[in-house]
């Protein structure tokens, strides 16, 4: 006899796959803009609203899919393709740093979030790219992998914040 396994999904778990499937939407939605200062503050503040309702776990996650599916349908350029898993990386990075402080002050999480995705992002595109790209490409390029991540980042954290505050989760 065949064994069949249902899975019920109750108000919390449907509440938290819509959230998720949101958050998702929303940070696979903003690289549309092709705007790093529009996009990167929103894709950071769907990361830090994730920990916040969903759970660290959640919103590593949802830090592996943006980019990858950017760079899947083309709204990344191909250029980029290499920085991707030092991107994703970042995010998590980002996330965890995040993560360790925001229960007992929000913003130090914040700050140590992004301190930490912008220091290993920076370093990490400066090797890969100068070993990848020509030199004219390389430097706009490490342009954007650098103080731009830590300002969208911080950006970010603001931006969670007023919708976490709203939703009374901080």
């Amino acid at each position: 006899m065949e064994q069949t396994k249902t899975l019920v999904l109750d108000k919390a778990k449907t509440i938290a796959l819509i959230q998720f499937a949101t958050l998702l939407g929303i940070a696979t939605v903003a690289p549309l803009f092709h705007q790093q200062w529009l996009t990167g503050p929103i894709v950071n503040a769907m990361f830090l609203i994730a920990v916040a309702l969903l759970g660290t776990q959640t919103a590593i996650m949802l830090a592996l899919l943006p980019s990858t599916i950017a760079l899947a349908v083309g709204l990344l350029p191909a250029i980029l393709a290499p920085m991707v898993p030092f991107i994703i990386i970042s995010n998590t990075i980002f996330i965890l740093g995040f993560d360790l402080l925001r229960k007992n002050n929000y913003w130090l999480g914040v700050f140590l979030g992004s301190i930490l995705k912008f220091i290993f992002l920076w370093s990490t595109s400066s090797v890969v790219i100068n070993l990848l790209l020509k030199k004219e490409i390389a430097s706009q390029v490490s342009a954007m992998m650098s103080w731009p991540q830590l300002a969208t980042a911080l950006i970010g954290g603001i931006i969670a914040y007023i919708f976490l505050k709203g939703l009374k989760k901080v």
